[in-house]
């Protein structure tokens, strides 16, 4: 008999095949493929204007996010970077700027903000909302490996660097944990650097994953997953309703919605 067990369960941890590294490179051409995609993605649905923060990932900086802050921004947006630099792990001094951050913008908009966040980043995303419920509107993660952050293709040299919490094993067990407020998971199981079994939520009434075929490091500037993330921000607040993909466009131009835990691919 197939055993059908999840990494996760059987106490694995998986990480992605190292030929996905190789295509990593065609970040390049997602990228690229925004100016193709422009007129469609001037047609994104729009929404109240509510602010967005967005979090970029290990190593990254505001300039990482920068494709997608605009985006953003011309569909109405006040979309902020997180202002802090280099993102090179976890520490005390990212936690207290990042709840600074989410207050001032939830000061200054006199509104709960949504946060946005690219791998690392999307694991920082969602421990503000798990801190600060009521600041917080809804939580989209991008290729996040919150169920496991090591199951990953970094080397261990950075990973040391970002250890999340004296307690690892509680603490890792809390950060799949749901939140009070929506989210939606972003990945892809053709990633090369995360597993995208470790980037999937359990599913719930204001949670849910939607997978589409990006490499990891084109997520954030994916023209199908700007639209995505346009199609969760116009939501009216308080009215959080799961994804629907658009009808008349079909797979890999379109997302998918999957359930958290359906049959592991083999590999």
């Amino acid at each position: 008999m197939m055993d059908t067990a999840r990494p996760e369960e059987a106490g694995v941890r998986k990480r992605p095949p190292r030929t996905l590294l190789f295509l990593e490179g065609r970040a390049v051409l997602e990228f690229a493929a925004l100016v193709p995609a422009l007129p469609v993605l001037r047609r994104a649905p729009r929404g109240d204007g509510q602010p967005v923060l967005v979090l970029p990932g290990l190593m990254a900086s505001d300039l990482s996010t920068r494709a997608l802050r605009r985006f953003l921004q011309r569909l109405g947006y006040p979309a902020y970077g997180w202002g802090l630099g280099r993102n090179l792990g976890p520490s005390q001094q990212i936690a207290r700027g990042l709840a600074q951050c989410l207050e001032e913008l939830r000061r200054r908009h006199n509104r709960p903000v949504s946060l946005i966040g690219w791998s690392l980043g999307g694991i920082y995303a969602r421990e503000l909302a798990r801190r600060f419920p009521d600041d917080v509107r809804q939580v989209i993660t991008l290729a996040s490996p919150f169920r496991d952050p090591e199951a990953t293709n970094v080397p261990a040299a950075l990973l040391a660097r970002r250890r999340l919490h004296p307690d690892e094993r509680q603490f890792r067990e809390r950060l799949g944990a749901p939140l009070a407020v929506p989210s939606t998971a972003i990945y892809s199981r053709s990633d090369g650097i995360v597993s995208w079994w470790s980037c999937r939520e359990e599913p719930g009434p204001e949670s849910e994953n939607i997978e589409v075929a990006s490499s990891h490091l084109g997520m954030g500037h994916h023209p199908v997953v700007l639209l995505t993330i346009a199609d969760r921000l116009s939501q009216p607040e308080n009215a959080w309703k799961p994804f629907r993909p658009p009808e008349g466009w079909s797979w890999p131009l379109s997302p998918r919605v999957a359930n958290a835990f359906s049959a592991q691919r083999s590999g």
